[in-house]
């Protein structure tokens, strides 16, 4: 796959595969009491677990870690978000990404939840950040476009941007942020990319987007943020 943009220290294409994310950003149907039970919740259930056997990765925290619990996760965003919960898995392929949404809708799914879904191929890989193996329980999406300003850009100035983001990036590592590298989206979606973070806290999100502010990375981009506790996926669907 071509690079939409070039590697920086930060994010590198090496190891990538056809893997490709599934985002979803989903709102709850009015009056789903009648529609949406138990057999629903355990057909979606019967679904997850058969992705899970085909390869899929069904949380960020899985992306960093294979060999970590591979139980469905996803952020619970409506205290705050026009949206109930937003999540991200990843598929083998883009055909298997696409085949298992539309067995999540068919098995109860779309009873549920009114959803965007959202499918692009992986370009960089992920990032740790240096606080090691400890606990991120808040989780953080961004999507984003590039705008009218970064077309009309130079390739020079293009590359200057991406250096001068990378110190942005390089702060949040400092702030025990992983990055679930980067995956493009614009194949079949106006956002050009999705970027998806684990962290520590509210807070240290805050002082990360702080720093990209601070680098002016919003100046060629416009973009839509989600923020949200982790949360395993069962409980978000019978709450």
């Amino acid at each position: 796959m071509t690079l939409l943009t070039g590697e920086t220290d930060v994010f590198s294409s090496a190891g990538t595969s056809e893997r490709c994310v599934v985002m979803f950003l989903a709102k709850r149907e009015g009056g789903v009491s009648d529609i949406f039970g138990a057999k629903e919740q355990a057909a979606i259930a019967a679904v997850l677990d058969e992705l899970k056997k085909e390869g899929w990765l069904l949380s960020i925290r899985s992306m960093f870690d294979p060999a970590a619990n591979n139980q469905a996760a996803a952020l619970d965003t409506g205290f705050t978000h026009s949206v109930d919960v937003a999540g991200v898995f990843e598929a083998p392929t883009i055909s298997a990404a696409i085949e298992g949404t539309v067995r999540l809708e068919r098995a109860g799914w779309a009873r549920l939840f009114a959803t965007e879904w959202l499918i692009g191929p992986r370009e960089f890989a992920p990032v740790k950040g240096t606080g090691g193996e400890i606990e991120r329980p808040w989780g953080f999406l961004a999507l984003w476009e590039w705008n009218d300003a970064w077309s009309a850009a130079t390739p020079e100035q293009r590359a200057e941007y991406d250096l001068e983001c990378d110190i942005a990036f390089k702060g949040d590592l400092a702030l025990d942020i992983n990055i679930a590298g980067r995956h493009r989206l614009d194949w079949a979606h106006g956002w050009h990319h999705l970027g998806a973070w684990e962290a520590v806290s509210p807070e240290a999100i805050d002082q990360a987007i702080t720093g990209h502010e601070d680098v002016a990375d919003f100046i060629f981009t416009t973009s839509r943020h989600f923020m949200g506790r982790v949360r395993p996926l069962h409980e978000l669907i019978a709450a």
